[in-house]
């Protein structure tokens, strides 16, 4: 059964029969029969019939989320007992949000010098496609915010505390400053991250409390286009201290810390809701519970 409810969780994930079929490496008649053989099983029907696919039945989300749990438990399973037989392989997928990329060395060192045969996949991604690829089983585990929206059936891990800085150019508005506030901040011509991005939502509200109404110009899903643009001199950005201070080489730019008042979010793993994970998602789990032992550590200089 573990087999075909993996089948129906492609079929999730990509809503379309034949593509479905080719991700899971298995003909179209195939998974039509293991779908066909789940409703006989279950008696009930779990997709909507039609010339397309046109989404699952109240019925069959109910089954996907089983099909979830299930697969999830046997992939563990199935991992644990490969780990007993031999060290550590296959790969471990990380979805990370943009602002957070920084400190994944702080990770993915330690990680390594313990699992050398296993394989890191990291990949940017909004703080919903986290949630929605965590679900979907595409990856083992999220770094994210955990403080700003509902994290539904999964659980999370607090990491370290988001703090925020204006990056400018050396010869920018206030950067002679050793702090700005919000208000401040928000006076400037700004290039932020795309407004789909958590971090981008966070910050206008932040603005918009302190009063400013923040006019940004030019966005972006891309840090780095954020980071040329602020050497233009004639943008500036409100980021994350950890990025800000990774861009603010000297001669180049500025990273000033945004105070009055002094706002930080929480920034830590989210996992499925489960007490057993697969053997290279609990090792990363010790590895961050080592690394970021204390609240206060993540103050890069």
């Amino acid at each position: 059964m573990i087999e075909k409810l993996e089948l129906l969780l492609h079929l999730a994930r990509e809503r379309h029969f034949g593509r479905a079929a080719q991700s899971a490496g298995v003909t179209q008649p195939t998974l039509s029969s293991a779908v066909k053989s789940l409703e006989d099983q279950f008696g009930v029907l779990l997709v909507e019939r039609g010339s397309r696919f046109q989404g699952f039945t109240p019925e069959g989300q109910r089954i996907l989320t089983w099909a979830r749990q299930l697969s999830g438990d046997a992939r563990a399973m199935r991992q644990e007992i490969e780990a007993l037989r031999r060290n550590l392989s296959g790969e471990l997928r990380v979805g990370v949000i943009p602002t957070a990329l920084p400190i994944m060395t702080r990770l993915t060192l330690p990680f390594r010098e313990r699992c050398r045969d296993v394989r890191l996949r990291i990949t940017s991604m909004a703080s919903v496609e986290i949630l929605a690829t965590l679900d979907n089983l595409e990856i083992d585990v999220g770094i994210s915010y955990l403080d700003s929206e509902p994290l539904g059936r999964f659980k999370g891990m607090h990491l370290y505390e988001e703090r925020y800085a204006l990056l400018t150019a050396p010869d920018g508005p206030f950067a002679d400053r050793d702090s700005v506030g919000w208000l401040e901040a928000g006076s400037l011509p700004l290039c932020q991250l795309s407004s789909d991005m958590q971090n981008r939502r966070l910050i206008e509200r932040h603005l918009r409390d302190a009063g400013a109404n923040p006019t940004c110009t030019l966005e972006s899903n891309s840090m780095l286009i954020l980071y040329a643009h602020v050497r233009t001199g004639e943008w500036a950005s409100i980021i994350p201290v950890c990025f800000a201070e990774e861009m603010a080489r000297p001669g180049r730019l500025r990273a000033i810390p945004i105070v009055e008042p002094t706002i930080t979010h929480s920034i830590g793993l989210i996992l499925p809701n489960r007490e057993t994970h697969t053997p290279n998602v609990s090792k990363f789990l010790r590895v961050a519970e080592r690394v970021f032992a204390r609240a206060d550590e993540l103050h890069p200089a």
